[in-house]
């Protein structure tokens, strides 16, 4: 048997919140150490299993089953197909490193927390081994299980460690909106298990079984939407959006950085690999009319960023408009747009970490986040002007930085979806230039990201120093300056050098891309099986 690696990265934060939880209440220290350990070890861990695969990429037309390395499987219910099965594609593999980092960050940002550090630290190893746990799970039913550990202990670290105004409403506001979502997504999940029996395959959770099924396509339309919509809940698409803004503000800073960099992307996960991969007929059936949900996002997070004067609300709803590029980048249906997706994930979610570990700090010294009273940081904590510039160059998608990277691909993979047929979609379309249309109007949200973002630089950093207010200012920790230092080293090494990245995730795109243009080319089903029932404008009443 191999090594376990994939089984160890995500476990072992679990065995570490129990040890940590064993620890007497005066031994805070040994938790902070532990927590450190942790973080390092899976660090160590990802990296290995992300270098082995850049090394050893599957050949483009591999099914996804054989793409995925450092397999393990063991039984766990297997008289109703419930298995412990995990592995990782190029996507996985990228985004548990993305987790790992992020992770380490959170524990480096959060080395000064006084309020009952032992309970703070098992909670945010449980809360990271449910976000690996969802991306190296092969299982659907164990990705279930670990998706909601990942949501349960944000409660938890909301309520108590969070800020104090808004904490029982946002904490509370999160846990129904996500609840509610992976339900619906649970409800549809099961259907499709129930379905497998009828297509000639055994009742399995196993997802390598699901990405080859070939599901009805009435069953397909009908059920895709509850089960793409139930994960992108989480993913923050518009309009199901408006439980994150307040949960990154009510959060405490390594929770948010947890939140928006990587807990965001298990809803757009989860959605790719369930709803996309297993149901290709109703993705192509519904993405013309996700794709205008995803215009939504882009152009009206980046607007109502713009009106904040609070710096996490403002980081909050940038991370909405940054995720509606994500779901954007699916809803193209090309494999340029999955490619930008897969990158924007890693982007965003190392930019949304330095961002936020930036405002915590700030907060922490200043106690306040309000951009009106916060002015000539720049001499009061110079080491975080230069970090902030660079997260909001990232943010805007300038060359030389991994936002780039990630949002060309996405806005070229838009453009090019204008040669895909939408007649006979949900909004049965046929027009040649819908997705011209969708790309242009998107691109609004650069020049307003630029807008918010620079005026945050001036406001913060760059306004009137006043000596008097701000003369007895805590430096930045070192501690803190070397989670700073990774994040800004890793947006300029993939804005760089894509060839760190691009290969990986797009090695793990190729064969969803591919089981779409299969659906896609599988004749007239849908012009001959269409009924006006599942007309999206027949729905909403023949506009």
């Amino acid at each position: 048997m191999e090594f376990p690696y994939l089984s160890i990265i995500a476990l072992s934060p679990i065995v570490a919140a129990i040890i940590i939880l064993l620890l007497p209440k005066e031994r805070g220290e040994d938790a902070r150490m532990i927590g450190l350990a942790t973080m390092i070890l899976g660090l160590i861990l990802s990296l290995y299993v992300y270098v082995t695969y850049h090394q050893n990429i599957p050949l483009p037309g591999t099914p996804w089953a054989d793409t995925l390395m450092f397999l393990e499987e063991l039984p766990w219910i297997p008289s109703i197909g419930i298995n412990y099965i995990v592995g990782v594609d190029g996507l996985s593999a990228t985004l548990v490193l993305l987790t790992a980092i992020v992770g380490l960050g959170g524990v480096l940002i959060s080395w000064s927390i006084e309020d009952r550090p032992r309970e703070f630290y098992a909670f945010f190893m449980l809360l990271v081994a449910g976000v690996q746990g969802v991306f190296v799970a092969v299982d659907g039913f164990l990705l279930f299980f670990f998706y909601e550990l990942a949501v349960l202990p944000m409660y938890v670290m909301i309520v108590i460690w969070g800020w104090k105004e808004r904490r029982e409403y946002a904490a509370m506001k999160l846990t129904l909106y996500l609840l509610i979502g992976s339900f619906i997504s649970f409800i549809a999940f099961l259907v499709l298990y129930w379905q497998l029996p009828a297509q000639g395959l055994e009742s399995t959770f196993d997802l390598r079984v699901w990405s080859e099924a070939q599901f009805p396509f009435n069953m397909q339309i009908i059920w895709f939407m509850p089960l793409f919509l139930g994960f992108a809940v989480l993913a923050g698409i518009w309009p199901l959006h408006n439980w994150s803004p307040d949960g990154h503000v009510a959060a405490p800073t390594a929770v948010s950085m947890i939140h928006a960099g990587v807990l965001m992307k298990l809803g757009a996960y989860a959605s790719l690999r369930i709803g996309i991969q297993s149901l290709p007929e109703g993705t192509t059936y519904w993405m013309p009319f996700i794709i205008f949900l995803t215009l939504v996002n882009v152009v009206y997070g980046a607007f109502v960023a713009m009106r904040q004067r609070d710096m996490k609300y403002l980081i909050g709803y940038s991370s909405v408009s940054h995720m509606g590029l994500v779901s954007m980048g699916f809803a193209a249906m090309t494999l340029t747009g999955f490619l930008g997706a897969g990158i924007q994930m890693v982007s965003h979610g190392i930019m949304t970490a330095l961002f936020f570990s930036i405002v915590g700090m700030v907060y922490d010294r200043a106690h306040t986040r309000n951009m009106d009273d916060l002015s000539g940081m720049r001499k009061a904590l110079p080491f975080l002007t230069i970090p902030f510039i660079i997260g909001g160059l990232v943010s805007m998608g300038m060359p030389g930085l991994s936002g780039f990277i990630a949002e060309f691909p996405i806005f070229m993979g838009v453009w090019n979806g204008n040669s895909l047929n939408l007649s006979g979609t949900a909004l049965n379309l046929n027009p040649a230039n819908y997705y011209n249309w969708i790309a242009i109007i998107s691109a609004l949200g650069i020049i307003i990201t630029a807008a918010y973002i620079l005026r945050a630089v001036q406001k913060v950093f760059f306004g009137d120093y006043d000596a008097d207010k701000w003369h007895d200012m805590r430096p930045i920790l070192t501690i803190d300056k070397l989670a700073i230092f990774m994040f800004c080293a890793i947006l300029i090494i993939i804005g760089v050098f894509p060839g760190v990245i691009a290969p990986v995730v797009e090695s793990g795109m190729i064969p969803i891309v591919n089981r779409l243009q299969a659906a896609q080319q599988a004749g007239n089903f849908i012009d001959t099986m269409q009924t006006t029932a599942f007309n999206l404008v027949t729905l909403l009443g023949g506009a």
